[in-house]
């Protein structure tokens, strides 16, 4: 099997969010800048020293990047530009978003997403290479990682010619900007660890209530599923069964024979349309 035939999605390109808020000057400034320079093919890719982001162990020079990759970084660049907090450094989406946004997401037949290519692209070159900073955050709510925190160093910048120091004074003018406003809620100013400890604070809790969102969904859809296999009246009987445990006895009273069988009617059609509907599109943050 040659390359080409298993990558999919031979050209990936950024499409940004549908969004009728205008980025910040410096985000739009550091996006012209990565588009007019081929960011696969800059020269500090050819002069930075690999290292083990868990031991820092230096390793070995990565070789020319091959097209492929290099056509991933092109289209992710400006991504995780968009979704760039100048004050903390952070990127406000997850792998999963950008990888949507840029093309470098694949669905299977089973209709499993791999966000694989846009994923180990962050985590086996950006990351050893100093561009990017990764942090797991542990859920313990679904006993896994949520996605990646991703934090863009002053080196990602120099890749298109965006000095440290020009960085620096946006990350100035963000932080005068978010004490202004904060002075004028009456609130007192911040500094910029604060900034930063808000913004990770901001992009954990919507990570952690988009997998609820997720997790609570394909759940439903799993029940319904099972349900569309049995035939009608063992399908009524087991939804009878999880009705009379949900509900009190009080409530079961008030109900009626009547009333349970109506309940038992709806959730079995509302299960069985489930089961025959596509999963909808849950926003990734």
């Amino acid at each position: 099997m040659t390359r080409k035939s298993y990558i999919s999605n031979l050209y990936p390109v950024f499409t940004p969010p549908p969004s009728d808020k205008q980025r910040p000057a410096f985000i739009r400034y550091s996006m012209q800048r990565a588009a007019e320079k081929d960011v696969a093919r800059s020269e500090l890719l050819y002069i930075i020293q690999p290292t083990d982001p868990k031991t820092g162990d230096l390793r070995p020079r990565f070789r020319r990047l091959n097209e492929h990759r290099a056509r991933a970084l092109r289209a992710i660049v400006p991504a995780l530009l968009y979704h760039f907090n100048i004050a903390s450094g952070l990127v406000m989406a997850s792998v999963e978003q950008l990888a949507d946004e840029c093309g470098l997401s694949t669905l299977s037949e089973a209709g499993n997403k791999s966000i694989t290519r846009a994923s180990r692209l962050i985590t086996d070159f950006m990351e050893p290479m100093g561009l990017v900073v990764c942090e797991k955050v542990w859920d313990k709510l679904m006993a896994s990682y949520i996605p990646k925190l991703i934090t863009l160093t002053p080196l990602f910048f120099m890749l298109f010619g965006v000095s440290p120091e020009k960085l620096e004074s946006a990350q100035n003018q963000q932080m005068g900007w978010i004490n202004k406003g904060l002075l004028e809620k009456g609130e007192p100013s911040i500094t910029l660890i604060e900034a930063r400890r808000r913004a990770k604070e901001q992009h954990i809790k919507r990570a952690f209530e988009h997998r609820k969102s997720r997790y609570a969904i394909n759940k439903q859809r799993k029940l319904a599923r099972r349900i569309a296999k049995l035939d009608e009246q063992t399908a009524k009987q087991d939804i009878l069964h999880k009705l009379v445990k949900r509900y009190s006895l009080l409530e079961l009273g008030s109900l009626g024979s009547e009333g349970l069988r109506k309940q038992v009617d709806i959730e079995y059609y509302r299960l069985r349309k489930i089961a025959s509907t596509p999963p909808p599109d849950i926003p990734v943050h």
